[in-house]
């Protein structure tokens, strides 16, 4: 009898032994999967862009659900009073130009010999002069010349005397040509008329607002004689690119991903269809999964934010869209990639799949 129990015992025990190593093996040959699927939802920038200064609105130029591309008018506003300063300070920047010019370029040829004629027309009547005064000395001692005689031809030589070294002066400076500093001043006013009619410029082409970027016009915001300023928007455009899918990755799988891993993007909208995307950003700080996070996880448990950023040549995927996103773990990420939406370097021609 005793022998009977301890067999069962040994049985069970052998038993027990190998359904362990049965289980052990089992979960250890378990294929491990490579696939790490989040899901979230496409989210894209937006820009409100507007005037840089102050005027009625003349026109709008594009509607709602309008594409435009970067640098496209997209909206005006009154330039009367711009157009007008830019051709006030335009022609005072052409007059101190020309206060330049003339400056630089000296006196003409035709100044100096005007200068110098004269000058030694001057220098004749002052040695006329001379002359007179000394005959008039000679003849003071004969009584022909009286004292007011010489006082009056004295005079004269005097007076020739002060109008030729004036004349001699007046041919040094034509010769000489303007002062250094006289061309300094006018170049510095003409460099300010530059700045300020620059500054003008400006201030006309602002009244022209151009799209930042390429992208759809999702609202109209402003109309035709509404008053813009810096600080109202005149449009709210989505931008067509970079776009990504806002997921979150709980904290266990934080560590087989890497900026730059390349993953398949999938929609209800568009069943079968898989859009090339890549693991673009990955947060630095942990958050509680947010009630808007559609995954079977536990609310309550700490994710990170991911952004994989998508290829969207054909414009299926919208905002706010769901989405599945499917990353191949077994696939490194690109060399030397930062991640971050450098589109034209990761979309190709084959941008779109079908399962």
């Amino acid at each position: 009898m005793k022998a009977r129990r301890r067999f069962i015992a040994l049985t069970a025990v052998a038993s027990l032994g190998l359904a362990g190593a049965l289980l052990y093996w089992w979960v250890r040959s378990r294929p491990v999967t490579n696939v790490l699927t989040l899901y979230g939802n496409v989210d894209i920038w937006e820009v409100q862009p507007a005037f840089n200064d102050n005027g009625p609105v003349s026109r709008m130029l594009v509607v709602e659900g309008e594409r435009v591309r970067k640098g496209e008018l997209i909206a005006r506003m009154d330039d009367l009073r711009y157009a007008a300063r830019l051709a006030a300070a335009t022609h005072t920047a052409a007059n101190l130009r020309a206060v330049l010019l003339r400056l630089t370029h000296g006196s003409r040829p035709q100044e100096i010999a005007q200068a110098k004629a004269t000058m030694d027309g001057l220098r004749a009547v002052y040695r006329n002069a001379e002359i007179n005064y000394a005959r008039t000395l000679a003849l003071i001692p004969q009584g022909i010349a009286s004292i007011q005689d010489r006082d009056d031809a004295r005079a004269q030589v005097r007076a020739a005397d002060a109008n030729y070294q004036a004349a001699l002066q007046t041919y040094s400076l034509a010769v000489a040509g303007p002062r250094r500093e006289d061309i300094i001043a006018a170049r510095n006013a003409y460099a300010a008329a530059l700045a300020a009619a620059a500054v003008a410029a400006r201030e006309l082409a602002d009244t022209r607002l151009r799209s930042p970027a390429n992208g759809v016009v999702e609202d109209r915001i402003l109309e035709p004689g509404d008053m813009a300023s810096p600080a109202t928007p005149v449009y709210t455009i989505a931008l067509t690119s970079p776009l990504w899918v806002r997921a979150y990755i709980p904290e266990r799988d934080l560590g087989r991903i890497a900026p730059g891993t390349p993953a398949q993007i999938m929609t209800d909208s568009y069943p079968g269809r898989r859009y090339r995307g890549w693991v673009g950003y990955i947060s630095p700080t942990a958050e509680f999964t947010p009630k808007t996070v559609e995954t079977p996880e536990l609310r309550t448990q700490l994710v990170y934010q991911v952004r994989i950023y998508a290829c969207n040549f054909r414009r299926e995927l919208r905002l706010g869209m769901p989405a599945t996103v499917h990353i191949d773990l077994s696939r490194h990420a690109a060399a030397g990639s930062g991640g971050g939406p450098a589109t034209a370097r990761w979309c190709g021609a084959h941008h779109v799949t079908r399962e």
